[in-house]
Order: C-alpha cells, then sequence, then structure tokens
C-alpha cells in the first residue's frame, strides 16, 4: 500500500472533572476508522507518536491522549487515580468521537480499554491490548511500581534519566539524543528533571484488592465482542505465558503476536508493533 500524507493536529477532550491533552493524524484522501492509542502508567501519549503517524499513513485517522495526571493532561484535583476514573475519562473521550474506534493500549492504557470495551457494549470497534492481560505477573507489576518510585527527588541531568530507564529496560537500546526524553520529564525551578506525571498516581490507598481488579477484567474479557489482539513482547516480566493462556481461553477468538521486546513493546520493537497492528486493522475494516 501507498503511504498517505497527514496532517498532524492537537486536540483536547473532557474526561471526568479534568481536561485531556492529545494529539490527532488525519490521512489525506480519506480514513478508513480510527484507532486511538492509550500509554501506560507513567508515559506520555508520545510513546504512541511513531506508530501513530505510521498507522495514518496507511489510511486510518489515529489519536493520542495523556491520561488523567499525565503529560499536558490535567492532574486530578482530588487525586483520584483508580480504573474507574481512567475509564471514565475514556468514555468521555469515546463520546467526543464520530465513530468507534479501534483501541490500542498499553499496560494501564490496556486494562482501561478493556474496562471500557468490556463494560459498555458498542464502545469500540476493536481492541489490542500491549503486554497487559487480566491477570499479569505480581512480580513483573512491583518492578514497574518500584522503577517509578525510585526518584522522589528527581534527576540531576536528562542523561541520570536516560540511564535510568536503560537500567529498567536494557532492552531498548539507550538514545544518543537524548532530547526526545523531554516529552516524558518536566524541568521545576530547582533545575532538576521530574517523571511527567502526579506523584499523587502511585498512591494506592483507594485501590481494590489484585484479585477483585482481576476479577474484574476477566469478566470485561468474557463479554468482549469484538476483534481484540495481544501483541506482548518476548522478554516480558509482565504478561506470562500463563497470562497469555487465560486470555485465550477468556476470549477465544483473540489473535496473539510476540515480539522480540520487553514490557515497553511500542518502542522497544516499534516497527514490527506497528506491522502487527497495521496488518489486524486490515482484518478489522474488512469485516
Amino acid at each position: 500500500m501507498t503511504e498517505r500524507s497527514v496532517q498532524t493536529t492537537s486536540v483536547s477532550f473532557r474526561g471526568d472533572g479534568v481536561r485531556l491533552a492529545g494529539d490527532r493524524w488525519d490521512p489525506d484522501g480519506g480514513a478508513a476508522g480510527t484507532v486511538l492509542f492509550l500509554h501506560g502508567g507513567g508515559q506520555t501519549r508520545h510513546s504512541w507518536g511513531r506508530a501513530a503517524e505510521r498507522v495514518a499513513r496507511n489510511g486510518w485517522a489515529t489519536i493520542t491522549v495523556d491520561a488523567r495526571g499525565h503529560g499536558n493532561s490535567e492532574w486530578a484535583p482530588d487525586g483520584r487515580y483508580s480504573l474507574d476514573a481512567f475509564v471514565e475519562d475514556l468514555y468521555g473521550v469515546l463520546d467526543a468521537l464520530d465513530e468507534l474506534p479501534v483501541l490500542v493500549g498499553a499496560s494501564l492504557g490496556g486494562i482501561t480499554a478493556l474496562a471500557a470495551a468490556g463494560e459498555r457494549p458498542g464502545s469500540a470497534a476493536g481492541l489490542v491490548l500491549v503486554d497487559v492481560t487480566p491477570r499479569i505477573s505480581p512480580e513483573g507489576r512491583a518492578r514497574i511500581v518500584e522503577f517509578m518510585a525510585s526518584a522522589p527527588d528527581g534527576f540531576a541531568s536528562l542523561a541520570d534519566v536516560a540511564d535510568a530507564i536503560h537500567a529498567y529496560n536494557p532492552h531498548r537500546r539507550r538514545p544518543r539524543n537524548l532530547d526526545g526524553l523531554r516529552k516524558n520529564v518536566r524541568q521545576r525551578a530547582d533545575g532538576r528533571w521530574y517523571w511527567h506525571w502526579d506523584p499523587q498516581f502511585l498512591d494506592f490507598g483507594d485501590e481494590p484488592s489484585r484479585d477483585a481488579a482481576e476479577d474484574r477484567l476477566a469478566d470485561a474479557a468474557r463479554a468482549l465482542k469484538i476483534p481484540a489482539m495481544l501483541v506482548r513482547g518476548s522478554e516480558s516480566d509482565v504478561v506470562t505465558d500463563e497470562s497469555v493462556a487465560d486470555l485465550r481461553r477468556l476470549v477465544p477468538g483473540a489473535r496473539f503476536e510476540e515480539v522480540a521486546a520487553g514490557h515497553m513493546v511500542a518502542g522497544d520493537d516499534n516497527d514490527v508493533f506497528t506491522a502487527h497492528l497495521v496488518d489486524f486493522l486490515g482484518e478489522v475494516g474488512a469485516r
């Protein structure tokens, strides 16, 4: 397929009491449909930038959105970062769109998309889970939380930020040009660099038990009546073989792909991941 030229615009949506910032790519000549990308916890919409542009050049309108408390979206005034809050925000975005999108979610974005699609049928045209399933490795989850909480006083330089990311995810090549990291951190008046998300995001005080959350997501998965795909990183310590088998029991028709990557699949193996996504979108469009 000949790649299209695209037009990029900044967009915003009203979530559940917060404003959500986003970007949109529209292919010239019309789109086959819309794809909405949801990033993982502690990331921003920019983690999807390359994938969103490439999918748009293949004929789909694409949208990336910063979750509440992340990137350029507003922080929750009440400190509420529960799954319910993220799902309600997503419903606000979906209600503002002219058509049902294919939801592509990594980690936190994935469980948000799964809960929204399963609990409100007719919300989406398809679902892609990126290295996340209803039941993930508790050790892998703990390592994510440990990484996110490891620098409460920020970093002295962008090089230190790059070192921290590489230590957590050695599968990803350390960037030579550190300017791209500016989208994931912000510099305060003290000159130090801090992650681009609200520290209250890590307050799990009112979060339901892990078993209750997993049961909720399993119920949502069983209720899916739309095309679905799971993409796992082969080196992921979050989604195990048992996690994959569990999802395939819950969603018997789900497509499964594995790429040579860690938990951050889109960044670790962007081109391979995006090729699988474009192929899946072709199947959705054919339906």
